[in-house]
């Protein structure tokens, strides 16, 4: 609709001008206005026609739907009418009326003809690169537009994807904490309130602080440290203030948690997990290093599982040629590291 109004718009400023131009652009040469007027009332409404009829039937239901016969033989059949009907003013009124003198020529005088025709398809060419231009512009923006709801779509899909997995993993611990009577299961299900909490309303804004994800970040390692005891030793590292940046939801975590599934919990004796986070020239830097066993996996089985996928995919949506992620294997420890610009 407001593409529609937009149109009519153009078209009524275009055709005002032209008539200006026919009215007063002439008639300050002159000084003759009366005659200009005159003029630019037969003259634009045929210009008008002419361009009307050019672009709703000949390039519309003719030419775009490939019926060329037709567009070649309704094209040469209004050239010849609204060079005619503007030559049959001319010749009429314009000649007698103003130059008062004897027309020896005949009205079909092709010179004169040419003139006249030439003289409309030229407005007829202007307006009608006029609007293509301004049709394909608008295809462009509505293409944008289109591509852009899509990747809030997928991103929506992505970011549902990842709260059941989290949830998924955490009941399991619950579970495995219920079987024995550990005293301990209340905190469990405290911290997995807090967990539910941020899912169901931090998660659903576009960004938010970097000290918002890393305490739910702290409250998910809290919740598996109390699965894997002493065993295990975790430490989260912010080295610089990150009060100035901002992150989708639920970003950093599914690295945090790759951490647990693919390197502690393959290992029956002690592992370790190290988070740390620093900013330098408007680049967040998060490098999270476990343990591992080398020989339970090589260095591209860390990149299946739900999390990490989602991470990659969420990345190029949200932060395209403004993000790095990496992934490594050393031996006996796994790094990521994710880097983010600042928008």
């Amino acid at each position: 609709m407001n593409y529609n109004k937009s149109n009519v718009r153009l078209s009524v400023l275009f055709w005002l001008l032209y008539f200006l131009y026919e009215w007063i652009g002439q008639a300050t040469i002159s000084n003759e206005y009366y005659r200009y007027f005159i003029n630019a009332c037969v003259i634009v409404p045929i210009a008008a026609l002419a361009t009307w009829f050019t672009i709703e039937v000949l390039i519309k239901k003719y030419l775009l739907k490939k019926r060329l016969t037709g567009f070649r033989i309704w094209f040469l059949v209004s050239v010849i009418l609204f060079t005619v009907a503007r030559r049959a003013f001319n010749y009429y009124y314009t000649y007698p009326t103003y130059y008062n003198s004897h027309w020896n020529q005949p009205f079909l005088f092709p010179p004169k003809l040419l003139i006249e025709g030439v003289n409309i398809y030229l407005i007829v060419a202007l307006y009608t690169m006029f609007y293509f231009l301004r049709a394909w512009y608008e295809q462009q923006r509505l293409a944008q537009e289109l591509q852009r709801d899509k990747a809030v779509a997928q991103l929506e899909l992505l970011k549902n994807q990842v709260q059941p997995h989290f949830i998924f993993n955490t009941l399991n611990n619950i579970y495995s904490l219920s079987l024995k009577n550990s005293p301990r299961t209340s905190d469990l299900i405290y911290r997995l309130s807090s967990l539910l909490s941020y899912m169901l309303y931090d998660s659903r804004q576009e960004f938010i602080p970097v000290s918002k994800e890393l305490e739910y970040i702290h409250n998910y390692i809290e919740l598996e440290k109390i699965r894997y005891g002493e065993r295990l030793d975790v430490s989260v590292n912010c080295f610089d203030s990150v009060d100035q940046f901002t992150i989708p939801p639920l970003l950093i975590l599914p690295l945090v948690e790759n951490s647990f599934k693919h390197g502690v919990s393959n290992d029956v004796g002690n592992s370790w997990i190290r988070v740390d986070l620093s900013v330098k020239d408007n680049w967040l830097t998060v490098k999270i290093e476990n343990s591992r066993v080398s020989d339970a996996l090589n260095g591209h089985a860390v990149y299946k599982g739900i999390g990490m996928e989602n991470v990659k995919k969420r990345l190029e949506i949200i932060y395209p040629d403004r993000h790095e992620f990496k992934c490594m294997s050393e031996g006996q420890s796994f790094l990521t590291i994710l880097k983010i610009k600042k928008c």
